[in-house]
């Protein structure tokens, strides 16, 4: 895989984005997407992503998400002698201590928490570590899997199988209750996924809840299936703050594009754990050989008698010596790692669901831009709608030729258009932007 220094353009797309949503005053998410450096650090330790949303009052939140974004990926980094999954969990859990210890040493911080879910794509397959209830997903061709497990109320509840039994405790639980993150404790459970195989065009997402509490996995899929990352990301956060927005909103697009990246290990059900490459050394015994054969040459030549014999046993020597050089350089393998196998870990994925771009998402993106010319004409503000109205006539054009996927990429190109206009007015109120029809 030939590469140059942190580039990966040839065969990644990646796209980040965090938005303080139309309800709050602070940004309480956070994030890292850490690309490999170079090709030796992709071989070792991968692509690093994470996404982080945070609990607490006063800073507490914000503070908690931003030493998870910035101390989770240090750690794990620095733990080289590690496998990655080994190297994540005690990155976790150490950045868990962390933020638990300025948590007790400040009555401002007290009890302050963060989610914190990563993703690592490793030559082996993706891994995934997860504390909270921001998700992973990962959409193969039209089906879209919810990678990790929810740490929430509702999902720990429906787990024991009682929300089949009575619907109406379902509709009582809150949502936003979850059940498990880093900060409030000093030890936290942390859940690892994979390794799962990667294939050429998989799409990842990791998300804050403020996206999936207002864009349903259906209307996920069928995006990210339509739009490459830069555009995916900015559009989930123009579609979850046209519906109100109350929460902060942070997303993270990685598509893989090239078949570099792909799996590349034929058992692709076995788990990674490395171990570092020992250097060979030579044992003792090994010398006996080279030894006899120079004391032997040594003396026939000071004997000048057996001129041909001293040659043989020179040669001789220089092929054992020819060998031992090979057995002792460099490592058990080219990249200075053993693969090792153990049993897979986690169970996911947790859902599962088809959602490739229909007629009927393309018509609700139209509505959804009719809707929101309407709403920016009635609140009179002076918008350049020209390019919208363009937007809108390929979006029908698409939509009539039966290609939903353009379709409702002209139609987000449209919503986003508007939207940006509305964010660089500045001067409006939060409310007069969301009147929220959809």
């Amino acid at each position: 895989m030939a590469q140059s220094n942190a580039s990966w353009d040839d065969c990644m797309q990646q796209a980040a984005t965090s938005d303080i949503g139309m309800r709050r005053t602070s940004n309480q998410d956070s994030y890292a997407v850490c690309p490999a450096s170079d090709l030796q650090n992709w071989y070792e330790r991968g692509h690093l992503f994470l996404v982080a949303d945070g609990m607490g009052a006063h800073a507490g939140g914000e503070l908690a998400s931003k030493l998870a974004a910035d101390g989770i990926p240090h750690a794990y980094y620095s733990h080289r002698d590690k496998s990655p999954p080994d190297a994540i969990l005690s990155a976790i859990t150490e950045t868990n201590a962390q933020i638990n210890q300025r948590g007790e040493a400040s009555i401002d911080y007290h009890n302050m928490g963060t989610t914190g879910s990563v993703l690592l794509l490793l030559p082996q397959g993706a891994v995934i570590a997860h504390v909270g209830d921001s998700r992973v997903y990962r959409l193969r061709r039209d089906q879209l899997e919810q990678l990790t497990f929810d740490h929430s109320l509702v999902w720990e509840l429906r787990a024991t199988g009682r929300f089949s039994k009575d619907v109406e405790m379902a509709s009582m639980v809150p949502k936003n209750v979850i059940t498990r993150s880093l900060g409030p404790n000093a030890h936290v459970q942390v859940d690892l996924e994979g390794p799962l195989p990667i294939e050429s065009g998989d799409t990842f997402l990791l998300c804050t809840d403020g996206l999936t509490g207002k864009v349903e996995d259906e209307e996920l899929g069928a995006l990210l299936a339509s739009l490459d990352p830069e555009e995916a990301v900015q559009v989930l956060v123009d579609l979850a703050n046209l519906r109100g927005g109350p929460d902060n909103i942070t997303a993270i697009v990685v598509k893989v594009t090239g078949h570099q990246m792909t799996t590349q290990v034929a058992d692709r059900a076995s788990p990674l754990a490395f171990e570092p490459g020992r250097r060979k050394t030579f044992h003792a015994s090994q010398w006996v050989l080279p030894g006899l054969c120079f004391l032997a040459s040594a003396l026939m030549f000071a004997l000048q008698k057996y001129f041909q014999g001293a040659l043989a046993a020179g040669g001789a020597i220089l092929a054992v010596l020819f060998v031992l050089i090979l057995n002792w350089g460099g490592t058990s393998n080219g990249h200075g790692r053993t693969l090792q196998t153990r049993g897979q870990l986690g169970k996911g994925p947790y859902t599962s669901l088809k959602c490739p771009p229909r007629a009927t998402f393309a018509t609700r993106m139209e509505g959804m831009a009719k809707d929101l010319k309407e709403a920016a004409v009635e609140a009179n503000y002076s918008l350049d709608l020209a390019e919208f109205e363009e937007f809108c006539h390929l979006g029908r054009e698409s939509a009539a030729t039966k290609d939903f996927a353009d379709s409702i990429r002209q139609y987000t190109r449209g919503i986003s258009h508007v939207m940006q206009q509305l964010r660089q007015r500045g001067s409006q109120s939060n409310d007069d932007v969301t009147a929220d029809p959809f």
